[in-house]
């Protein structure tokens, strides 16, 4: 056809290439009629999407089997010379490849258009995406940076794209594993790995590592997405410390404890290796914690901490169990007899007084000491063999200050024996197995009795009645006292209200108080039991001990006072034992002053028991109190006390503790005793 084409004919394919790459529809079909007419020098000819109905020569514009039209003339075939037919199907077919390369390019255009949007699309995620992404190539070098990473970092991509990602690093040793290593592996890879700021600040991040390839699988680089997880390490790093670790002292915890010992335990099964666990307990700490408050028990549990892990080596465990109880755990020691000795530097701790808010306090420790192997092979049985070795040095120690023993096997039938204690005890509470007994309080002058002292009993089912001694103490260690004065405070009104209902007068029942008892709450915890009760405060007296006005006067003072407002008395009880200066004893609104039963033992015989229960007496008058002395028991000791002036007495000269109803009695007959 080439040869064909004349000047004209070039003329009018260039118009037509124009005319399909320019317009499109009923102008298309125009173009192509009238461009068809000049180049086939016909006239007639017209380009049409069908030859529907027509009866002339048409040449279909037919490629690759796509139609897409026809030329038409108007005359049949034969009325055409040879070369008009031929000319008109080459201008045909050349039209034909000339529309299907526009369609084909038009897809083509159209399908890049639909990449570049879509390319766009994730270029705009990528950039808007909270999560930091990064690429790089196969030696480490970034190539692309989007907006989360220069909001991670703090670099822009122009400072970061170009730089090998070892300058994020928080040191030059770079991860655990080599960069190219991950190529050799299939997949990703995710973990949580230590970067760098441009401010320096070095942060934990997640990072999730996953390798670029082309269309042949060939590995091109790294695609790293990485998320600040700073606040989450940190949040488990205390978690970790809760845990493990005593909130107040800084020191490992009974959890941590264990697991520390039972790791040294599992190393010395091969060997032949000694090791011991000291449970050590403060001594006087409960009393000072409950007269002065938590805040300077804190203080001081602090400062034993302190002095406890200065003392030991690195190599040992220094734990807080809890309370005012610690641990230590002492590893591969050559001699049992080494326990011993670490246990009496810890005592000698103790020899300087803590100084704690302006107070000079003294503590004492006892410790209990169980040996690895040959008490036992796991950590729970050592702390609670050492447990039981230092309740017995506790009870062995002389004044407080504290001592420590080894566990023997004889001693847990004693552990037993108090647990069974403090599990009865719970059970009398429960099941009124508690009763009240009173001994009467007598005046010296009259004989007529005054009052009485309210004083548990434990009906027990097995062994009989037990006295206060063989249960109180327990009561006091275990917390039990708090709940056990709850219910002396309430059976004492509840039979106060009984005897008023038959007409008795007011006598005042005493009740004693613990510290621990002795709170803020207390004036209400009364003056709903008296109010419950429908009693005045005439029938009541509370009975505290001198220990407690050691501390915290003013707190005491006001306490005090509301339960005063009351009509309720305060006695002084065991005054002379403890620590009384009269330069703040006056302070405290208190009736009454007890002589204990340790000076009235020796009256008269003993000329110091007898000064101390004068000059007690004495100071009763001074400061406008009554005086009482309990433990009368024989004549001598009346006759002395009440020419020396004492007001009231209390003993078995008199009466010993009496059931309520024997008291009742009494009260009834208006019963007088010799005096």
């Amino acid at each position: 056809m080439i040869a064909m084409l004349s000047p004209d004919d070039v003329a009018g394919c260039s118009v037509l290439f124009d005319a399909i790459w320019s317009l499109e529809g009923p102008a298309l079909h125009d173009a192509l009629s009238e461009i068809g007419a000049h180049v086939l020098r016909l006239p007639a000819c017209r380009f049409g999407a069908d030859q529907t109905g027509h009866e002339g020569l048409s040449e279909a514009v037919t490629y690759h089997g796509v139609q897409h039209g026809y030329f038409l003339l108007p005359e049949p075939p034969e009325n055409y010379a040879e070369i008009d037919r031929i000319r008109l199907k080459e201008f045909a077919g050349l039209t034909a490849r000339l529309l299907h390369t526009r369609r084909e390019t038009g897809m083509r255009a159209r399908e890049l258009n639909q990449i570049e949007r879509k390319l766009e699309e994730q270029a705009q995620i990528l950039q808007q995406m909270h999560e930091s992404v990064i690429t790089m190539d196969q030696a480490g070098f970034i190539t692309s940076w989007n907006q989360g990473a220069e909001r991670l970092f703090g670099y822009t991509a122009a400072e970061a794209v170009g730089r090998n990602v070892l300058f994020l690093y928080e040191n030059d040793e770079g991860e655990e594993f080599q960069i190219s290593d991950l190529f050799m592996q299939p997949g990703g890879r995710e973990m949580e790995v230590r970067r760098k700021k441009k401010s320096g600040e070095a942060f934990w991040a997640s990072l999730s590592l996953s390798i670029m390839r082309d269309a042949d699988e060939n590995p091109l680089g790294m695609i790293g997405y990485l998320t600040d997880i700073t606040e989450r390490k940190n949040a488990e790093k205390l978690i970790h410390h809760l845990a493990y670790y005593d909130d107040l002292t800084k020191l490992p915890n009974r959890t941590s404890l264990t697991r520390s010992v039972d790791h040294a335990l599992a190393a010395a099964e091969q060997g032949d290796v000694y090791g011991a666990l000291l449970f050590i307990d403060l001594n006087r700490f409960k009393p000072i914690n409950d007269t002065l408050g938590h805040m300077v028990g804190d203080k001081i549990l602090i400062e034993v901490a302190r002095r406890l892990r200065k003392a030991m080596p690195d190599q040992d465990v220094v734990a807080r169990l809890g309370a005012d109880e610690f641990a230590v755990a002492l590893f591969d020691i050559d001699k049992d007899y080494h326990a011993g000795f670490a246990a009496q530097k810890l005592i000698s701790l103790f020899d300087e007084p803590f100084f704690i808010d302006g107070h000079a306090l003294r503590l004492g420790a006892s410790i209990g000491i169980s040996m690895y192997p040959q008490d036992a092979t796991d950590t729970e049985t050592l702390l609670r063999l050492a447990d039981i070795a230092m309740y017995r040095a506790k009870r062995g120690g002389e004044n407080d200050e504290g001592g420590y023993a080894y566990y023997r096997a004889d001693m847990s039938d004693n552990t037993l024996e108090l647990l069974r204690i403090e599990t009865g005890l719970l059970r009398a509470l429960e099941y009124n197995e508690l009763l009240l007994y009173y001994q009467p309080k007598v005046e010296a002058q009259t004989g007529r009795i005054s009052g009485a002292e309210a004083l548990v009993r434990w009906q027990h089912p097995e062994r009989g009645l037990l006295l206060p001694g063989e249960f109180i103490p327990i009561a006091e260690k275990t917390g039990l006292v708090a709940q056990l004065g709850e219910w002396v405070l309430e059976k004492v009104c509840s039979q106060a209200q009984s005897w008023q209902a038959c007409g008795l007068p007011p006598v005042r029942i005493s009740v004693n108080v613990t510290a621990v008892e002795f709170t803020r709450s207390l004036p209400d915890r009364i003056a709903s039991a008296l109010k419950r009760h429908r009693l005045s405060g005439d029938w009541l007296e509370l009975e505290i001990t001198e220990g407690m006005l050691m501390h915290s006067t003013d707190r005491l003072i006001a306490i005090m006072e509301k339960i005063c407002m009351l009509g309720v008395t305060i006695s002084l009880d065991d005054f002379g034992t403890g620590y009384s200066s009269l330069s703040y004893l006056k302070r405290f609104p208190i009736n009454t002053l007890k002589i204990d039963r340790s000076f009235t033992v020796g009256i008269p015989d003993d000329s110091n028991d007898c000064a101390i229960g004068s000059a007690i007496i004495s100071i009763g008058k001074q400061l406008k109190h009554k005086v009482i002395a309990e433990g009368v028991e024989n004549r001598e000791q009346l006759a002395y006390l009440k020419n020396a002036g004492c007001n009231e007495m209390q003993g078995w000269l008199f009466s010993p503790a009496v059931p309520a109803a024997d008291f009742e009695y009494m009260l009834t007959m208006e019963q007088r005793f010799t005096v």
